[in-house]
């Protein structure tokens, strides 16, 4: 190749190298955007569902579009498009009224429904939620502080069961007023029913409603001891979670 040729030949290069990057942005902003999120677990309000760095994937397309499926909020949508509704016993992920940042819990009410706690145990429309004592354990939030939890199974009246976390059956939020769920609206709540800043605290999350919805957790597809950021590879041994990588959420 002549020198005069090689010059062009470098323009020309560097030209392609940018599209390529540009294009490979793009499909991954849209990816973000239109099919999968992915989302860490900053505190221990889902313990021992969902402990506290592990990573999940959410899925946007399984409740459709709505204002908060967008970055920012871009695109203010009402309600929902192109989606199904959510199950009673999902984890998704939202973006409640009165904050400025995702929130992940699970469905315990859906529009109509009477939720209230009654001496930690979580009634729904007037009837108590079965649980059975699995065994004694210990819980540790993202402060570091450890404290002895009994951990029972719930079983919801859609026949879906998982793990909770109970510190005691008499703590704040143990005892509350009947909560209705509004029409177009979600009740939420943490495993952790003692560690959880959820839908019983009206002023803080409160009722979600259908369009703040941003996607449904499938997988955890990470998982680090400590919260310890992922690209800090030299500290994977020893603290990456190996058994929890690539499995599903319940």
């Amino acid at each position: 190749m002549s020198e005069q040729a090689a010059k062009k030949a470098k323009p020309n290069e560097l030209r392609e190298t940018i599209i390529v990057v540009i294009e490979a942005l793009v499909i991954a902003l849209l990816f973000r955007t239109f099919l999968y999120q992915p989302f860490s677990i900053p505190t221990a309000s889902l313990q021992p569902s969902l402990l506290i760095g592990d990573y999940v994937i959410a899925s946007k397309f399984a409740y459709g579009y709505g204002q908060w499926t967008f970055p920012f909020g871009m695109i203010p949508i009402k309600g929902r498009i192109f989606g199904g509704e959510p199950q009673r016993g999902d984890i998704a992920v939202f973006r409640p009224v009165p904050q400025k940042e995702d929130f992940i819990k699970r469905v315990i009410g859906l529009p109509g429904d009477h939720i209230q706690m009654i001496n930690g145990i979580l009634n729904i429309n007037g009837q108590p939620v079965e649980r059975e004592l699995v065994g004694r354990s210990t819980d540790t939030d993202s402060s570091g502080t450890t404290i002895p939890v009994l951990v029972y199974k719930e079983t919801l009246p859609n026949g879906v069961t998982h793990l909770i976390n109970e510190i005691s059956d008499n703590g704040m939020l143990d005892n509350t007023e009947e909560y209705v769920v509004p029409a177009g609206h979600y009740f939420m709540m943490g495993d952790n029913r003692d560690r959880s800043q959820d839908s019983r605290v009206l002023s803080a999350v409160g009722y979600v409603p259908e369009s703040n919805l941003i996607g449904k957790a499938e997988a955890r597809f990470f998982s680090i001891k400590d919260d310890i950021p992922p690209w800090q590879i030299w500290r994977w041994p020893g603290n990456v979670r190996w058994d929890r990588m690539f499995q599903p959420v319940n």
